[in-house]
């Protein structure tokens, strides 16, 4: 695709101005979904509305679901009901039609799915019925089923039926009369170890062990599962074993992605997933809960420092509360991010684990501690900083790093716990904390030093 400079954007601009429907349209036909999505996500809303207009009906369902949320909110404000059922959700995967009718208002919503016809619209009502954070929410019906007692001849016949609705064929999946999922079979085995016809998919199909969910699984199992196993389809069934649906790979990319997204923010201190062009409202509301905590803690902060009159007599520690507060939070944030990823993965340690893993950290905490200690000390003295509040900064940046990387372990392993997004972490609440008792820390083992 070509680059989407100024240029090609303006020249794109005066061929909507100017009407050139055939010229649009070639340049468009030639594009991926995603490409055109790209494009679409850089235009104004009369233009897009322009150029949706001119896309094949068959590709214009697959460019909406790559839109930007913002602008697949507008476009489909624009479009009627019968549109959205029509042009959109008849050409997408079931997966993807629940997650276009889910961010509609609940009383469209319903509009677009009595638009639908009769097993379409059953489909679309069964997936919204399950939870988001669901491997139910996150499976598309779209799949190849035959079953054990179907000849081979029967079963071609009707696994191209129901390709008729499959864009990619992942796995053609074994089930009893009872649609209890037995396995897979291979097409290998179907189409070239078959006698006759007349042979039967029992005779072919050997058990496997073939990986599954629960339709009421987390989706974070799903994504565990996907990963550690490299599969690239995941069927889901009920608590009776019967198949409902398959999770694919791209499904889970796209889990992956948002969750990265989510966790960031959360890092980065804000409550709410805002972009750039938000409202200056949403903008406001996502970032001014973080502001006012650290607003608070520097508020205690202060207070620590004027609790401690000794101040008066040791002013030159206050040259380094910048640096036992920039070592603190950074070791805090280390500790957690390390923990807040092995979570993601899904390494969440048991209860039995916890000592073992602070003992872990402390043992890392101390060993760096003691060598920035050591470094300190020398740059102190070398400084003409005087032995003795060399030593006190020292000795207190021990402590600090130490503190540090036990309160960033333990608070998202608790957090975790108690079913909390271990994320939040990792952004300000950690360094908040820790400048506070940082300084209180160091200002104790000032007046310890001091006698």
């Amino acid at each position: 695709m070509e680059e989407l400079t100024r240029t090609y954007l303006e020249s794109l601009s005066l061929e909507i101005a100017g009407g050139q429907d055939v010229q649009l349209r070639e340049r468009f036909a030639e594009l991926h979904p995603a490409d055109i999505a790209e494009v679409l996500d850089r235009l104004e809303n009369e233009e897009v509305q322009y150029i949706w207009k001119l896309l094949e009906e068959e590709a214009r369902g697959d460019v909406l679901i790559e839109l930007e949320e913002d602008v697949r909110e507008r476009l489909l404000a624009n479009l009627t009901d019968r549109e959205i059922a029509e042009q959109v959700l008849e050409h997408i995967d079931s997966d993807d039609a629940a997650d276009v009718v889910g961010e509609l208002p609940e009383e469209r919503a319903q509009e677009v799915i009595r638009q639908l016809d009769g097993e379409d619209r059953e489909d679309l009502l069964t997936l919204l019925q399950h939870p988001e954070g669901t491997a139910g929410a996150l499976m598309g019906t779209e799949l190849i089923r035959v079953e054990m007692d179907w000849t081979v001849a029967h079963a071609i016949r009707e696994m191209r039926r129901q390709a008729e609705e499959v864009d990619t064929v992942h796995s053609v999946y074994v089930v009893n009369s009872a649609g209890q999922l037995l396995g897979r079979l291979s097409l290998k085995r179907l189409l070239l170890e078959a006698s006759s016809t007349r042979s039967t998919i029992g005779d072919l199909f050997r058990e496997d062990d073939t990986r599954t969910v629960k339709v009421d699984d987390p989706d974070e199992l799903v994504v565990q599962m996907m990963k550690k196993y490299d599969l690239v389809a995941l069927p889901v069934v009920d608590d009776h074993n019967r198949l409902l649906g398959r999770i694919t790979i791209d499904d889970v990319v796209d889990l992956m992605e948002e969750e990265a997204e989510k966790d960031y923010q959360l890092a980065s201190g804000l409550s709410d997933d805002v972009e750039s062009d938000d409202s200056l409202w949403e903008l406001t509301r996502a970032r001014l809960p973080w502001l006012l905590i650290g607003l608070f803690g520097g508020l205690a902060g202060a207070y620590v420092i004027g609790a401690f009159e000794q101040m008066d007599r040791f002013s030159s520690m206050a040259l380094f509360i910048p640096l036992i507060a920039a070592m603190g939070g950074n070791v805090g944030v280390q500790s957690a991010a390390i923990v807040v990823q092995g979570l993601a993965a899904g390494r969440s340690p048991k209860d039995a684990r916890l000592l073992p893993r602070l003992v872990k950290e402390f043992s890392v905490a101390l060993l760096n501690g003691a060598i920035c200690a050591a470094v300190i000390l020398g740059a102190g003295v070398a400084l003409g900083y005087g032995w003795n509040l060399s030593l006190t900064v020292s000795l207190a940046l021990i402590a600090v790093i130490i503190f540090a990387a036990l309160f960033g372990t333990f608070i998202p392993l608790t957090l975790d716990r108690f079913k909390i997004d271990p994320a939040l972490a990792t952004g300000p609440f950690i360094t908040t904390a820790n400048d506070i008792i940082g300084l209180v820390i160091y200002f104790g083992i000032g007046v310890l030093m001091a006698g």
